[in-house]
């Protein structure tokens, strides 16, 4: 049952990850200020949990709220991280997360340990992303690399409030983090004025496929794994996120980043196969005693 469950949780996990990867060729069919499609795309996203959470209850508690916070945070910084680095700058250096979670977690979750097999998962993952992004990435510093890797602190802090959250609310954590981001959003959607017609069809794609549903499916995942395991398991986003704008607008992906991102998706599966060889191991030495 423990392990029908972890399974159900992965699978949910890489359908939120295959969904938020949406977000480079739905993005680019909104013509808009960022910060007006990142309020417009949050407050179609509530709606769309309003229809899975038909009774939400906001408990307000401790984690569920920074839960909310620092989702708010990553999403608003990630924003802003784009508009002063290079796109490549602001997802890699957000997908540092899994590096917080494995230094922070003895502070937070203190229920689950890492182990070399995490710390082997990270390199690779690191060492794919850099690879994926080589011809992109500027290495000199400023305001917008530092405010991607703010964002992938808020990440790390949000997979860890809700894990810790796990046996609360966490839908709701995700529906107060799209209200706050809306209400910060707000003033930037009315100095924007009305989008287009091809606009308003973006923007709900965004809000119901690339993070709506997604908040709904890793609401549920996070319950049946850890958050490092939650964190590496997502790293499938930036990898197709370049595969579907090859697919639906053309251009074509560096041979330096298919070589990053089969590294990416490699480290990943062997990492959740080498866990579940584990998990099998320490349930087989139960059973025994």
């Amino acid at each position: 049952m423990l392990r029908d469950s972890r399974n159900s949780a992965i699978v949910s996990l890489a359908l939120c990850a295959l969904l938020w990867s949406s977000a480079g060729f739905l993005i680019k069919l909104v013509d808009w200020e960022p910060f007006a499609i990142a309020g417009a795309r949050s407050f179609v996203a509530f709606l769309t949990m309003l229809a899975f959470v038909r009774k939400p209850r906001f408990s307000f508690s401790a984690n569920q709220v920074f839960a909310a916070v620092f989702y708010a945070l990553t999403m608003i910084l990630f924003v802003t991280a784009n508009k002063m680095t290079t796109a490549a700058n602001a997802i890699l250096l957000q997908y540092t997360e899994p590096i917080y979670i494995i230094l922070l977690s003895p502070l937070l979750l203190r229920g689950e340990k890492t182990d070399w097999v995490d710390w082997l998962a990270v390199v690779g993952v690191f060492g794919g992303m850099i690879l994926f992004f080589a011809g992109d990435l500027n290495l000199s510093a400023n305001v917008g690399n530092l405010l991607a890797l703010a964002s992938g602190v808020c990440f790390a802090l949000f997979a860890m409030f809700m894990r810790r959250e796990r046996e609360g609310r966490t839908a709701e954590a995700f529906m107060l983090a799209h209200a706050i981001t809306f209400v910060f959003s707000l003033p930037f959607m009315v100095r924007a004025g009305l989008p287009g017609p091809v606009s308003v069809g973006g923007l709900a794609l965004l809000g119901v496929f690339q993070i709506g549903l997604p908040s709904v499916l890793y609401a549920r995942g996070i319950r049946g794994v850890t958050a490092i395991s939650a964190a590496l398991i997502t790293m499938i986003e930036p990898v197709m996120n370049p595969v579907w704008v090859f697919l639906f607008i053309g251009e074509t992906p560096a041979l330096t980043a298919v070589a990053g991102g089969t590294l990416i998706v490699a480290t990943v599966t062997a990492r959740t196969v080498l866990k579940a060889g584990k998990m099998r191991y320490h349930e087989r030495n139960l059973s025994e005693d």
